[in-house]
This record gives C-alpha cells, structure tokens and sequence, in this order.
C-alpha cells in the first residue's frame, strides 16, 4: 500500500509542471511507460546474442538515444536522467527548455501504432529473423530544420552503432549538406528522418520491405505530419529518397516526384509541405560502377557526376529551405540547380572523383580539366 501511494504521489507531480531552472531553463519528467512498453520502443535489449554487444540496462538505453536528442537539438548542456519507479520508467531532463517532453511523448505514441503493425506483420507470418524493430531514437526533437523520408534504416545503425544517424548513407547526405553551407555540428538538424518501414534490416532487404508498407499507415501518415509541422513559420521541407520513397509518396499522397522534381503534399488536415524527390544516398555508387555503364569507365564517370549535380542539388534545396522555410521552394530549386549543374559544375566534377572515386583534390581537379 505505501509503495501504491508513492508511486500515485510521483505520477501526479508529473501533472504539476515543470520545475524552473538557473537561467530559465527548465527541467521536466516524463512519464514514458511501463518497461515493457519502453524495452519494445527502446529496441532493448541491446543486440544480444548470450554475450551483448553494449550490456546496457533498460535505463541506460533509453538515456543513450535521449541524450543524442539533446546534442541535436543544440542543448548539450542539459542532462537526462533515467529512474525506474515501480513499473513505470521516468526520463529527468535538467537544462532542457520547457516542454521538450512533448514532441518525445509524439514519437512514442506514434511508436505505439508502428509496433502494431510489426506485430500484425509477424502475426501474418512475413517478419524475418534478421529484422528489427527500429523507430527513429536520437533524432532532434524540437530545432528540426527538414525532414528526410527514407525506406528503412540499415541493421548496423542499431546492433553496431546505436545510433539512427550513424550510416553510410546518412554520412553522405550530411557531407553535401556541408557543402551547401550547413555547419557539419548542425547537419543532424537537418536530418530528422523518417523511415516508412521501422525496421533495421539488412541492406539486401529492400524489394522485400517494399512489401509491407501497408502495415504501418498510420505511423507512416502520423510521423510525416508531426514532423514537418514547423514552429509558426511554415513547415518544414522534406526531401523524399530513392524510387520505393517516392513511389510511396505517388500512393499516399497522389503526388509524381521524380528526381529533383518538387511537390506540395497535404501532410496534416490544412498543413500543406514542399516535397523534393531525390536519389538514394547511395545510388551514386549504383549508377557510377562501370559493369552499369556497359563496362565503360568514361561512361560510368559521366554518369556519375550527373548523379553528383542532382545530389548536390537536392542538399543545395534541403539547406536553404531549411535555413529559411518561408523562402519560395521553385525559386530555390531553380538557383540550385543552376549553381551545381551550370556554374560551379567543375565543382561538382571534382567532388564526384573526390568523394566517389577516392582520388586527391588535385587529381580530381586534373581529371575534370582533361575531361
């Protein structure tokens, strides 16, 4: 009976508010469940296999991705403390401004509707022993500037890595960021991703995730409009990657993006968002291999500082969107596109051979003059 009331007195002080902080911070606890339902959103236990790879508690775990929020979000002088009280699991922030638990809680009811459809999913007999339920923990949740719909994250960013930004692809994606302007300690703002399937899968699973889509509606829908709900001054640009991506943007939405081609979906009731269609990260490797260019290098070159200029291009809009959303998506488009394919296109020569092809920056700059 008084364990009862202890926890009745710590749950209802969750209702009171916020306590004030030095310097009119804030700090904040939030209730995010019982530790079931946390050890299901959480992904815990932490890649284990009789030995795990991080011997994490539950606590630790939560506070590991939660701490990666702050970080992106621009307060890495706050702090989380994860507590167990009973069955419910608290998250403590310290330093965090008033009512950064409420775009936490968004992501955890939307969670709640994902791994239904995981569980319809394996119920219906189609889940795979190597996939894994993964939402995007980590992700900034307050300071977004643009949101990146992809087709599912790589298994690695969760057994291995831990953390949902820690991919090949997103590491590319954050370097042409970088060249379009966006400090590389503040690409991860730009990168708040939503993935349509929530599973870490490995890379080879692609045409078999295009498959079950339809499990996670209502998550899909739910997140993307969350997301891209700005702070009063407009909402925020999404960039839409790969074909599965923007295919399932024709599906949902009744909007055609092809690559580089802009659209404004209705992404909440009265909410309406630019959408940029763009390639995979990783395409670039796909289209520049020359056993895809009929065993041609010179073509495979071509071809690839094509996918170089469109990628650019795609990151060029996404930051200046981002950095500004009331600025008008077409004319932005246009002026990136200018700069990458046109202007600077010995640039963006350079950075295909640089990046893709591995060469030194004066070889690259050699190759392009010869070229």
């Amino acid at each position: 009976m008084h364990k009862k009331s202890g926890l009745t007195v710590i749950l209802a002080s969750l209702l009171i508010g916020c306590a004030t902080q030095p310097g009119g911070l804030q700090g904040e606890s939030v209730d995010l469940g019982d530790s079931q339902r946390v050890s299901r959103l959480f992904a815990y236990p932490n890649n284990c296999n009789v030995i795990c790879y991080r011997d994490w508690t539950l606590e630790q775990t939560v506070e590991h991705y939660l701490r990666q929020s702050l970080d992106r979000d621009g307060y890495p002088q706050a702090s989380v403390n994860v507590v167990r009280h009973g069955e419910r699991i608290l998250a403590d922030f310290k330093g965090a401004p008033d009512g950064y638990g409420k775009p936490l809680q968004q992501l955890l009811d939307a969670g709640d509707l994902a791994y239904k459809g995981a569980s319809q999913l394996n119920s219906d007999g189609k889940w795979q022993y190597n996939w894994y339920f993964f939402l995007p923990l980590g992700m900034a949740l307050e300071n977004r500037k643009s949101v990146e719909l992809l087709h599912f994250p790589p298994d690695y960013s969760l057994t291995q890595a831990q953390d949902y930004l820690r991919s090949n692809t997103t590491d590319r994606w954050a370097s042409l960021l970088s060249y379009n302007g966006v400090p590389v300690q503040q690409t991860p703002a730009y990168q708040t991703i939503v993935d349509i399937a929530p599973i870490a899968a490995p890379a080879s699973a692609g045409s078999t995730l295009e498959g079950v889509y339809s499990y996670f509606n209502t998550y899909q829908q739910r997140m993307v409009g969350e997301l891209t709900a700005g702070k009063g001054d407009g909402t925020l640009p999404m960039v839409a990657f790969g074909s599965p991506v923007r295919n399932w943007i024709k599906q949902q939405y009744g909007v055609t993006l092809p690559v580089l081609g802009l659209g404004q979906i209705t992404s909440a009731p009265g909410q309406q968002t630019s959408v940029l269609g763009a390639n995979h990260p990783s395409y670039i490797w796909y289209a520049a291999d020359p056993d895809n260019n009929q065993g041609s290098e010179a073509k495979a070159n071509a071809t690839g500082i094509k996918v170089m200029g469109q990628d650019l291009s795609a990151a060029c809009w996404q930051a200046g969107m981002g950095q500004n959303p009331g600025n008008d998506p077409q004319q932005t488009l246009t002026s990136c596109t200018q700069k990458w394919q046109v202007t600077d296109k010995q640039q963006t020569c350079e950075l295909f051979f640089i990046t893709v092809r591995n060469l030194k920056p004066e070889d690259a700059k050699a190759q392009c003059k010869a070229g």
